[in-house]
């Protein structure tokens, strides 16, 4: 209003007002939050004289009722911390100022989003603990969004978000970020705010649940749930991870992964390049075991007959067959879904771990000799009751024999993978030779006539 310049001698405007909030210390709490609605009001969204002022003591007043709250012993005779709050609360509700700090997340709902995003950087500069903010944050996005327009959301949700990415990721719940999200899939939200909320979520993967992950397509996709968003989410985990590698957090987010591909494994929309890359979204030492990937992939080939041998042997590439107990071995040589090559695989894998447990065996055996000869001869030490000579007992010729039947196993292994190669060479001939005779066939003219 160009009211900054003095006359006559007089103050201006600009002074008078700047002396008048001198004295905003001394305002009650609902003065305070009145002046910030007329703020408001006035739509004074650009920072201010008055409008600093009274956000800046707002978070004053605020950050010395928490320290009171968290250190009852060192406040102040007067209780000015609370005087402020004493003309809009009733005595019951102070109880909850004692009981959990947070009385103040109701009061500060008359803000809009613009005055939200200034007050917590001020939060933040006084060392608010950032797990309240991130409360608060949650709770105005709760409270705000029922009765808000559809533009009014998208407002809420972007400022929101914003605000949690500046603080520690861990501030703020995993179940939380997910709320948030799906009210965000609803809404037409900024794309960087949205990567920002992906991310939030990456970073906390490991704590999501299989109800979390199980987020619907958007309109226009035919696939039933939005996998091209879960991907994101383990881009972003292993994007965090490479700070502080955790096997324990990849374990839990494999598991997940697993049930996840498990869950949409019969959606016959799902295309194998989505599915495949489910599979290989984490790396191979993510998983101690590959028997749930195993099994998440037969639902899969069961609901999508059409798949070529090609694209199953390339989906299987993904399976670790070391990584495969014994039982799904023995399912896997037996199951006609999967690509032969891959049914030799879990009979080879079942072979060489019933080898290596019968070497086992045969290693621990002369261990075990020692130890039944030691307590027999202490035995014999005590008691002449017992008599048991170990020189009977010659072993030399069962080890011979198991190495032998070992041997036998593996020679089996190598013979039954030469006689699979010669039939798929034969069987590739034969149809060879069958297309080559149909079209000498056709080319005859009396045959046609």
């Amino acid at each position: 209003m160009e009211m900054n310049c003095s006359i006559s001698g007089t103050q201006n405007l600009q002074e008078q007002t700047e002396r008048y909030l001198d004295d905003i210390n001394e305002w009650t709490w609902s003065e305070l939050l009145n002046a910030l609605k007329r703020c408001q009001d006035l739509s004074l969204s650009r920072p201010s004289i008055v409008l600093h002022k009274c956000l800046d003591s707002l978070v004053g007043r605020l950050h010395l009722a928490l320290e009171e709250h968290c250190c009852p012993s060192t406040s102040s005779s007067d209780g000015s911390a609370l005087r402020f709050s004493c003309d809009t609360k009733s005595t019951e509700s102070l109880k909850t100022v004692f009981s959990n700090g947070v009385w103040w997340f109701e009061e500060l709902l008359l803000l809009n989003p613009d005055f939200v995003k200034m007050i917590v950087p001020l939060m933040l500069k006084r060392d608010f603990d950032e797990v309240v903010i991130a409360r608060f944050l949650v709770y105005y996005q709760k409270s705000k969004i029922s009765n808000a327009s559809r533009d009014e959301k998208q407002k809420i949700i972007e400022v929101v978000v914003e605000m949690l990415y500046t603080l520690n990721h861990n501030s703020v719940s995993c179940k939380s970020l997910f709320s948030i999200l799906r009210v965000a899939l609803g809404l037409n939200i900024n794309k960087c705010i949205r990567n920002k909320l992906e991310k939030m979520i990456g970073a906390q993967l490991d704590r999501g649940t299989l109800d979390n992950l199980l987020l619907p397509s958007r309109s226009g996709s035919s696939y039933l749930y939005d996998v091209n968003l879960v991907l994101r989410f383990v881009k972003a985990f292993l994007h965090e991870q490479k700070s502080r590698t955790s096997q324990m957090t990849l374990t839990r987010v494999a598991t997940l992964m697993d049930l996840y591909m498990a869950e949409v494994a019969p959606d016959p929309c799902l295309k194998p390049s989505k599915f495949l890359a489910l599979a290989k979204a984490l790396p191979e030492y993510a998983r101690r075991s590959h028997d749930d990937m195993y099994q998440a992939m037969d639902m899969y080939l069961e609901v999508h007959t059409e798949m070529s041998e090609e694209e199953k042997i390339k989906m299987c590439c993904a399976l670790n067959y070391e990584k495969l107990s014994v039982e799904i071995c023995i399912n896997l040589s037996k199951n006609r879904r999967f690509p032969s090559k891959s049914s030799i695989h879990g009979l080879v894998s079942e072979q060489l771990k019933q080898t290596a447990k019968n070497s086992k065996s045969i290693t621990s055996l002369p261990h075990k000799l020692d130890e039944c000869e030691n307590k027999s001869s202490k035995r014999d030490e005590t008691s002449n009751r017992v008599m048991f000579d170990t020189k009977k007992l010659d072993f030399s010729d069962e080890n011979e024999r198991l190495k032998a039947h070992i041997q036998g196993i593996q020679w089996r292994v190598m013979e039954l993978e030469r006689v699979c190669k010669k039939m798929h060479t034969q069987m590739g001939k034969v149809m060879k030779s069958k297309v080559t005779s149909h079209s000498q066939l056709k080319s005859l003219p009396w045959l046609c006539s």
